[in-house]
């Protein structure tokens, strides 16, 4: 099969360009049209001479996502189902920032975005893993979340409107998050190879301090991370402070249990000096009691950590409850009180069906 010419850095298709004897100025004007004008088909990229069109259609597949389904929130949450060339469902979230929690302007988004069909890992709270893994996204699947999602926000602008962006800076997404379906560290090099482009300046133009990787705890490529280059961030989703109560929930503890999973953290801070996060998913009568917030402050002064305390999406089809928002802010303030700095996310998307994974089952039972 064909490589997606999204799956490419500018180095490996100057190769090409060389041998087609084509000057440096017609690949910056590919990319241009690639990553900035997101184009869907060659035949849109009206500055290309004909002849290069045909070598680029000859040589490469361009795919694009469609969009199955959308759901909005009434905090602006914005969850997408896309559609991927062999029919697999994924889905992407673009999140509002909320300056009471993080400091930055309203106007500021974050995609979340998936790595996997489905996903291995079996989190028992979690929906994304309920029908199995199916497959890895390839570099172009996770970069075109990020494309399509930003040319969505361009088609919906209001027309006529003299302050509307233009196709060239109608940049929506400003962070980007990697904590949709899949374990994202289990699709390692497709997913580094993404968020190379979409880090570069030719490509998405996304600093990689503005990346978030997340893991549900695969220690040894933590420690792969590391060593790469790219200052990308780092979240562990963590969901309990303890083996006991983390082996509950989540089956990756058996293989990688909190000792070896801290190790791989220390090791990664040691390379990198960053801050990283502890995602934290506040389940009722499972990890929300006052006695867990000891060993969490622990590993998160151990780790120089933020926590972010999440409250449990519903899932259709699994007993797991959110506690009530007495639990949630008592939880905070017994971190707070450890000086450990901590944020609630109070709501972001609970009435869209934002937990990883749930339109996409609903929309699968639909079509079955």
């Amino acid at each position: 099969m064909k490589a997606d010419i999204r799956s490419l850095n500018r180095e490996q298709l100057s190769t090409h360009f060389e041998s087609w004897g084509q000057p440096s100025y017609r690949l910056d004007q590919l990319l241009h049209w690639l990553y900035s004008q997101r184009a869907t088909t060659w035949d849109s990229m009206t500055n290309l001479p004909k002849g290069l069109r045909e070598n680029l259609a000859e040589h490469f597949r361009l795919d694009g996502i469609t969009l199955a389904r959308k759901q909005g929130s009434r905090d602006t949450t914005q969850k997408f189902l896309w559609r991927l060339t062999d029919g697999a469902l994924i889905e992407s979230v673009i999140i509002p920032a909320s300056p009471a929690l993080y400091g930055d302007a309203s106007d500021r988004h974050t995609l979340c975005i998936s790595t996997q069909v489905g996903c291995a890992y079996g989190c028992k709270f979690c929906a994304s893993g309920l029908e199995g893994w199916k497959r890895n996204l390839r570099p172009e699947e996770i970069v075109n979340q990020i494309l399509a999602t930003e040319t969505w926000h361009r088609s919906n602008q209001p027309e006529g409107n003299p302050s509307a962006p233009t196709p060239s800076d109608d940049r929506l997404v400003n962070n980007i998050v990697v904590m949709g379906m899949g374990e994202p560290l289990a699709n390692y090099d497709n997913l580094l190879q993404a968020l190379t482009l979409l880090n570069a300046p030719w490509g998405g133009g996304i600093g990689a301090r503005k990346i978030t990787i997340s893991t549900s705890g695969l220690a040894p490529q933590i420690r792969r991370l590391a060593e790469e280059p790219l200052q990308f961030r780092l979240a562990i989703s963590l969901h309990g402070a303890t083996d006991e109560v983390r082996q509950q929930i989540m089956p990756v503890n058996r293989k990688y249990p909190l000792k070896e999973l801290v190790e791989a953290c220390d090791y990664y801070q040691e390379k990198k000096g960053r801050m990283m996060t502890l995602e934290y998913i506040l389940i009722a009568g499972i990890n929300d009691h006052l006695e867990q917030t000891a060993p969490l402050a622990a590993l998160a002064k151990r780790l120089h950590a933020k926590v972010n305390l999440i409250p449990y999406n519903q899932v259709e089809g699994l007993a797991w409850e959110r506690p009530s928002e007495a639990v949630q802010e008592a939880f905070l303030a017994s971190l707070e009180r450890r000086k450990v700095t901590a944020t609630l996310r109070r709501e972001k998307g609970h009435d869209i069906d934002a937990a990883c994974g749930q339109l996409r089952l609903k929309t699968e039972k639909l079509e079955a």
